[in-house]
C-alpha cells in the first residue's frame, strides 16, 4: 500500500470521486492531480453513451511504461434518463477502472465495484423492483463483480432479517429512537465517535442531561400527537453506563412518561460496552427496566491489546462483569470483537474465539478495523502494525466458519471507508436473538430520531423513502447552548417529514 497520483482523461469532474474510492481500495493514499507531468498513473477513458453504454479503460504507469486495458457494455434498458441513466454510465466506468487496477496490482476486491456502506439495502431494492433471488444475485455477480463468497452472506441476512421482522417494508408508519450519550472512561484510539472523558466534566454532564430530557419531553409529546408507534430504543454513544445508575434511572423514567405506548417498544438496548463502566447498581437498573439487550463489548482478549488501543479494562475485568451480568438476570448480552487489531495475527484471533465459546454471548458483532479519519490510530499509523489483507480476509472466513458451527446466523452486515481488507462488519446471532434495530438502522425504512450529543437523526418519507439527515452536536458544551433550537429544527422537520402523509393516509 501506497501513495499513487492519477491523471484522467475523457471524464470531466463529475466522475472522480467515485474514480477516487475505487482506487482507494487498491493503495493507502490517492490524488487525482491536473498536470499529466505530476501523475504517476495516466487513466484515459473512452465512454459511448448509447444503450448498452459503452466504456473502455487504458492505464499507463508513467514509471515502467507498461499499461492495462478493459472495456464493458452496461445495458440502461432504454427508458432510463437523468439521473438514473448517469448512474448506469457511472458503474460502467467503474467497472473498467476496478478490471485495469485488479490486473495491475493482482489484488482482487471481494465488493467488487461497490464502495458504500449498506450492500443489504441494495439487494432488499432489488428484490422490492420485483427480481428473484436467483437474479438479484447473478445481477451482483455480474454488473457489480461481487464475489460469491459475498453475495452468500448477502443473501443469508436479508432472508434472516426478514423473519426477524417481517414487516420491515412497512416500517414507515413507526419509528425508533437513538439516544446519544457522550461520555466514555476514555477514549480508544481506534474511535471517531462523539466520546469525551467523563471524569472532570461533571458540569457538561448535568448540563447536557438537561437538554437530553428536553428533547424526550418534547419528541415524545409530536410522537403522542401524530400517533406514530416507537419500534425500538437504543442507548448508543460513547458509553451510556459511564453515567451514574441514578442518571440512567432518570432517563427511563422520562422515556417512560413522554414515550407513547413505552411498555410496547418492541426492543430496549443499552450499550454498555466498556466493562469499566458496570457494576452491580447499573446491572439492576437494566434488569428492573426490563432492557432486552445490553453490549458488554472485549474487542480483544488480549491484555497488551487492550492498552495499545486505550482500553482500560482487563480482561479479567470483562469476563467478571460478563459473569455478573448473568447472575443478575440480563439474558441477551452481545459482545464486539475487533478484526485486525495491531499485533493481532490469526493465532490471537482464533484464542478469541476459543473464548467467546466458552462465554456463548446471545450475539456478537464482529467488525474489521477501519482506519477512520481523525482517531489516534490513523494520525499515528506508524505505532499500530495491523494485518495484511490476505490475513484479514483469513479472519474473516475464520469468524463466519466459527460462527455457523456455534449456531450463530448472520443478521446484519455494513462496511466502513478504510476498512482492512475491504472486507466488512456482521452481527451474528442466535436465532431469535437478533437486535432489532442493527436491522432497522442498516436498511433505513424506517426513521431514526436521534437524541443527545452526537445522535443523527434520519428522516425517512413514508411511502418513498426519501431520507433526510438532521445531526445534533457532537461535542457537549455545543449541545448544551443549542439543542432548544435543535429541538425547533428537528420538529419542523418531522413536520415536513410526515405531515402530508398522515394527512392523507
Amino acid at each position: 500500500m501506497m501513495m499513487r497520483t492519477f491523471w484522467i482523461q475523457g471524464l470531466d469532474k463529475a466522475f472522480y470521486r467515485d474514480i477516487e474510492l475505487i482506487a482507494q481500495l487498491f493503495f493507502e493514499e490517492v490524488s487525482l492531480v491536473e498536470n499529466e507531468a505530476d501523475a504517476q498513473m495516466q487513466l484515459h477513458f473512452t465512454v459511448y453513451e448509447s444503450n448498452p453504454v459503452h466504456a473502455r479503460a487504458l492505464m499507463r504507469d508513467v514509471a515502467s511504461g507498461e499499461t492495462w486495458q478493459a472495456e464493458h457494455r452496461r445495458d440502461v434498458n432504454g427508458a432510463l434518463e437523468g439521473k438514473a441513466y448517469r448512474k448506469k454510465v457511472k458503474q460502467a466506468v467503474n467497472y473498467v477502472l476496478l478490471q485495469v487496477l485488479e490486473e495491475a496490482t493482482g489484488v482482487r476486491q471481494p465488493w467488487g465495484i461497490l464502495t458504500g456502506v449498506r450492500p443489504t439495502k441494495l439487494l432488499h431494492s432489488m428484490l422490492l423492483d420485483g427480481l428473484s433471488v436467483e437474479r438479484a444475485v447473478n445481477v451482483l455477480q455480474t454488473d457489480y463483480l461481487i464475489h460469491q463468497e459475498k453475495t452468500d452472506i448477502l443473501t443469508e441476512i436479508v432472508a434472516r432479517q426478514l423473519t426477524v421482522l417481517p414487516d420491515l417494508y412497512e416500517l414507515d408508519k413507526e419509528v425508533s429512537l437513538y439516544i446519544g450519550i457522550p461520555f466514555c472512561p476514555t477514549k480508544c484510539a481506534y474511535c471517531t465517535f462523539p466520546a469525551y472523558a467523563i471524569q472532570g466534566r461533571n458540569g457538561s454532564v448535568e448540563g447536557f442531561l438537561q437538554g437530553l430530557h428536553e428533547e424526550i419531553a418534547q419528541i415524545g409529546a409530536w410522537l403522542e400527537k401524530r400517533g406514530l408507534p416507537v419500534t425500538t430504543i437504543y442507548f448508543g454513544g460513547g458509553t451510556p453506563t459511564s453515567i451514574t445508575a441514578k442518571q440512567m434511572d432518570e432517563l427511563f423514567m422520562a422515556l417512560k412518561r413522554s414515550v407513547p405506548s413505552f411498555d410496547q417498544v418492541r426492543e430496549l438496548t443499552v450499550e454498555a460496552g466498556r466493562p469499566d463502566t458496570l457494576n452491580p447498581e447499573k446491572l439492576d437498573l437494566m434488569k428492573r427496566w426490563n432492557v432486552d439487550r445490553i453490549s458488554i463489548n472485549p474487542q480483544s482478549f488480549k491484555e497488551e491489546t487492550l492498552k495499545l488501543i486505550g482500553r482500560h479494562h482487563t480482561v479479567k475485568e470483562t469476563l467478571e462483569k460478563y459473569q455478573l451480568a448473568r447472575e443478575m438476570g440480563l439474558t441477551n448480552i452481545n459482545m464486539d470483537l475487533i478484526i485486525g487489531l495491531p499485533n493481532e495475527g490469526l493465532d490471537n484471533f482464533q484464542e478469541t474465539l476459543d473464548m467467546m465459546a466458552e462465554l456463548r454471548p446471545e450475539s456478537l458483532t464482529v467488525h474489521t478495523l477501519s482506519f477512520k479519519r481523525g482517531s489516534v490510530m490513523t494520525q499515528n499509523k506508524e505505532k499500530y502494525r495491523v494485518a495484511d489483507r490476505d490475513e484479514t480476509g483469513e479472519m474473516v472466513r475464520m469468524a463466519r466458519d466459527w460462527a455457523a458451527g456455534m449456531g450463530y446466523v448472520p443478521y446484519y452486515l455494513y462496511r466502513q471507508k478504510n476498512i482492512l481488507g475491504n472486507q466488512e462488519n456482521v452481527g451474528y446471532a442466535f436465532p431469535g436473538l437478533e437486535s432489532l434495530y442493527n436491522i432497522i438502522i442498516m436498511e433505513e425504512r424506517q426513521t431514526i430520531i436521534g437524541l443527545g450529543c452526537g445522535a443523527v437523526s434520519k428522516l425517512v418519507s413514508p411511502g418513498d423513502g426519501k431520507i433526510k439527515r438532521l445531526p445534533n452536536p457532537k461535542e457537549p458544551k455545543a449541545y448544551i447552548d443549542t439543542y432548544q433550537r435543535h429541538i425547533e429544527e428537528k420538529l419542523k422537520l418531522l413536520d415536513e417529514t410526515y405531515g402530508f402523509a398522515l394527512n392523507k393516509g
